[in-house]
């Protein structure tokens, strides 16, 4: 086993997966500790480095391309201070990190472990339920629906709708953006067959309008909890179970066959792992309750 104690963290590798636990030092990035503790399978990983500095170094983890929904969602724009896959290294402890990252490497070739895209999610997801407000919306998830409510922020003709609520289901893709120079962020669930250009976030009544505020980060939590309940990008087409039709209001009745394509895409995740029997037995109760 080999293990690295720092103020941002520790990080204990027993040959199968690397366990992390975020430190409580103020340069630790708020989506790091709202997170928590992150189990890293070995099967998870593509490579890890040590980049030794001046003052300090850094601990780096390279997951494969598909295994994590968090990685997935935020496409590399997440801020280094919330990034749960480095760790800052002092300077004195150059050598553990040094001997943390050769343990690591043998297993890696010791069990021959692809470093290929991943075909399906090998970590998953933050916990649930999740809720966070941030920008101009409040963004929740209890593993079947999303909903987003809106603040003083929001613009009328975006929050006089009302609150939105839709189905994992139905949602054909996750976008999380954050805000840069004078350009504001976003996180956006595009419905499946929406088909039409979707209009500004400040607009869309299924974005939140992030405005590059500390909380903002946390909405990719939202983003990776929802798509790690989703189909694998790369699960072939024809095994992705067709999206129900949008509602024209949230009153109205769901279809049911959409219903059961839900119940079976649900048992497919909690056969591979995404969903704990605890998130199936809750997931499949909240869908039975709407037939």
């Amino acid at each position: 086993m080999a293990e690295i104690i720092q103020k941002d963290g520790t990080w204990t590798f027993d040959g199968d997966a690397i366990r992390i636990v975020p430190g409580r030092d103020k340069g630790t990035g708020l989506l790091r500790q709202t997170l928590g503790e992150v189990t890293v399978p070995l099967q998870a990983l593509a490579g890890i480095s040590y980049e030794p500095g001046r003052k300090a170094g850094r601990l780096r983890l390279r997951l494969r391309d598909g295994a994590d929904p968090l990685l997935h969602v935020t496409a590399g724009r997440l801020p280094e201070a919330s990034d749960p896959y480095r760790l800052t290294v002092e300077a004195d402890r150059t050598g553990v990190a040094e001997y943390f990252v050769d343990e690591v490497r043998n297993a890696l070739l010791l069990d021959e472990v692809d470093p290929g895209p991943a075909d399906g999610w090998l970590l998953p997801g933050p916990a649930l339920p999740i809720t966070v407000g941030a920008g101009d919306g409040t963004a929740s998830f209890d593993g079947t629906r999303v909903s987003l409510e809106w603040n003083w922020k929001t613009e009328d003709a975006k929050a006089s709708g009302g609150t939105r609520s839709f189905a994992v289901a139905d949602i054909g893709a996750v976008d999380w953006y954050p805000a840069a120079g004078l350009e504001n962020g976003w996180l956006r669930f595009t419905l499946a067959g929406s088909g039409s250009k979707a209009p500004e976030p400040k607009y869309d009544p299924h974005a939140v309008e992030l405005f590059g505020f500390k909380k903002d980060p946390l909405m990719a939590l939202v983003g990776a909890a929802v798509l790690a309940r989703m189909p694998h990008p790369s699960a072939p087409r024809d095994a992705i179970p067709p999206a129900a039709p949008v509602a024209p209001s949230a009153d109205a009745a769901e279809d049911h066959d959409a219903l059961l394509r839900r119940l079976r895409e649900l048992g497919e995740l909690h056969q591979a792992g995404v969903l704990t029997p605890e998130e199936f037995a809750a997931a499949k109760a909240a869908v039975l309750s709407r037939f």
